[in-house]
């Protein structure tokens, strides 16, 4: 594959910060949707006039819908993504998940209520798994990674943002007005996506759109890249899940899945039984709540340096070392750390399980050509659900079981470093030999 390895015109950066601006700003919602839900938790547990009797187990399962409309969502992008093209896809799932969450907020009973957050999950599943098919095929080689992972390091930042105005807010507006909060996107981010987010210059070429491709590349100046067009004699190139499952791409593919099934896990599974397993270690309430914070901060500082180095390095041996730092922080974590060096152990253990995550899209994101490119996040993030919605499972029969905290760390660390060995396993493909023709990179892009 081939693309710009710097910014070509002022033009092109411009367009891609926007781009970048506008894909963090909607996945911002998939962590504040993530989080939203656990900060209303307690007062629809101790208020049945809400929505009604609401049980633990029955909490449990309303948690676990929202994930797997998300799985759902990715797949489907990944289905109708490489087909219908960036812009579309995004657009329409920011309507999507703005719409679910303004309807959540009408919901008066528990079965509504779980089925608009099934339906949300699905329009956040479809925004993950197109963000990184666009900033791949938009910045420069040399930046892919540091805007993968500002874009991904939404997710964590939305989780913080929900905690925050859950805080601030829910005495005032109440549950149903943070998930009004949670619409406010069809008003005020779709207007703007629509006039500034273009079509993929690469996504048009390579489906033969090329007076298409070269007019958005003149505007915008995106580069339209060395893409190959079918000619019409032999065999056209396979598109979506169909390159994913050819002999080409199959083991990197289940790989890649693997990779994100653990990062995953390790994200909702440290999410969401960190401050539980912190209170049985002896900290107060407050205490281990702060534990979460630093966390997910650490995610995002952790993740945008590692992304740094992936852009110099590769992303591989970065996505490697990062589930290593996992595995050493996690562990870390058993002994009896003063409280400042316990807060560096959280802090990077959230740089090796959410951070990575991060650095996991980015390298996907830029693995795959562009014909399977949005297909291949859309597995990654799909199949990597599986691993979310395992990990709170995971928490929850250890601690059930009166696992002691350190069991629990020893485990997720013996995952993450799983998640190393799987990253080291992933080689890259030869390039398809096809009978095409190149579409010249229109004076815009250098070889990389």
């Amino acid at each position: 594959m081939t693309s710009s390895t710097t910014w070509t015109l002022p033009e092109h950066r411009r367009s891609v910060l926007w781009v970048v601006a506008l894909a963090t700003i909607a996945i911002v919602f998939d962590g504040y949707d993530l989080v939203v839900y656990g900060t209303i938790l307690p007062t629809l547990l101790d208020d049945p006039s809400q929505l009604g009797q609401l049980s633990p187990a029955t909490a449990g399962a309303l948690g676990s819908y929202a994930l797997i409309g998300v799985m759902i969502g990715a797949l489907v992008a990944g289905a109708i993504g490489d087909r219908v093209g960036r812009r579309r896809m995004m657009l329409a799932n920011i309507v999507w998940f703005s719409i679910g969450m303004g309807a959540t907020a009408l919901a008066t009973d528990l079965a509504a209520f779980g089925v608009l957050r099934f339906l949300t999950g699905i329009g956040i599943g479809g925004l993950v798994a197109t963000a990184g098919a666009m900033v791949a095929e938009f910045a420069p080689s040399s930046k892919r990674n540091l805007f993968n992972a500002v874009v991904y390091s939404g997710v964590p930042a939305g989780g913080v943002l929900a905690a925050i105005l859950a805080m601030l807010l829910a005495e005032h507006i109440g549950w149903r007005g943070l998930f009004w909060i949670g619409a406010l996107p069809l008003v005020t981010l779709l207007p703007i996506a629509w006039l500034r987010m273009p079509e993929s210059p690469q996504w048009l070429a390579a489906r033969g759109r090329i007076d298409a491709a070269r007019e958005i590349s003149d505007r915008t100046g995106i580069p339209v890249g060395t893409t190959a067009v079918p000619t019409g004699t032999g065999h056209a190139p396979k598109v979506g899940f169909a390159a994913l499952a050819s002999r080409r791409f199959a083991v990197p593919t289940l790989l890649l899945g693997s990779m994100s099934f653990v990062g995953l896990l390790l994200t909702y599974g440290l999410n969401t039984w960190l401050p539980q397993i912190m209170k049985t270690s002896g900290f107060d309430a407050k205490g281990s709540l702060s534990f979460l914070l630093v966390l997910n901060g650490g995610a995002i500082v952790g993740g945008l340096i590692a992304a740094r180095f992936a852009d110099r390095r590769g992303p591989q041996q970065v996505v490697a070392t990062s589930f290593c730092l996992a595995t050493f922080a996690l562990i870390g974590l058993t002994f009896a750390l003063p409280l400042p060096v316990l807060l560096v152990a959280v802090a990077v253990a959230g740089t090796g399980t959410i951070g990575t995550q991060v650095l996991i899209y980015g390298f996907v994101s830029n693995f795959y050509p562009t014909e399977a490119r949005a297909a291949g996040v859309a597995w990654c993030a799909g199949f990597g659900r599986l691993g979310g919605i395992f990990g709170p499972v995971i928490g929850g029969l250890l601690i059930g079981a009166g696992i002691s905290s350190a069991t629990a760390f020893y485990l997720f660390a013996g995952i993450a470093l799983l998640g190393a060995a799987a990253t080291m396993l992933v080689v890259t493909p030869k390039p398809a030999a096809d009978p095409s023709v190149s579409l010249p990179a229109h004076g815009l892009a250098t070889t990389e």
